[in-house]
């Protein structure tokens, strides 16, 4: 997958917004207010971080080499992702997790506008 095919999924999910709050090479998605993918655009090969589980995070860390605990972030909860050799599947599998354990963190009120809106 490439830098465009990702922002292109993470766009097309609900109240996904994109920004730059960091510097001009790390791409921030957001649902509502919260972080849940970031993508480093010079990077090579591609990386993202994504939030997962901790159990889950243990069993992806033993299993890819391509996948280890986020610089500069909670490696409990968030782990860099190398693209080289993975599947295609796997990445929206952690995209979609990661989408989905912020979605789940946010305010139900903030759920509910964000599921009544679409």
């Amino acid at each position: 997958m490439d830098a465009n095919e990702i922002l292109d999924y993470c766009l097309a999910k609900k109240a996904v917004t994109e920004s730059f709050p960091f510097d001009n090479e790390t791409l921030v998605m957001k649902v509502d207010t919260k972080m849940f993918l970031l993508m480093g655009l010079e990077r090579q090969p591609l990386a993202i971080n994504v939030k997962t589980d901790p159990e889950w995070s243990a069993e992806l860390r033993e299993q890819y080499p391509q996948i280890t605990g986020a610089y500069h972030m909670n490696k409990t909860h968030w782990n860099s992702v190398s693209l080289d050799g993975l599947k295609r599947e796997l990445i929206l599998k952690l995209i979609d997790h990661s989408y989905e354990l912020v979605f789940k963190s946010l305010t139900k009120k903030a759920q509910n506008a964000i599921n009544e809106s679409l």
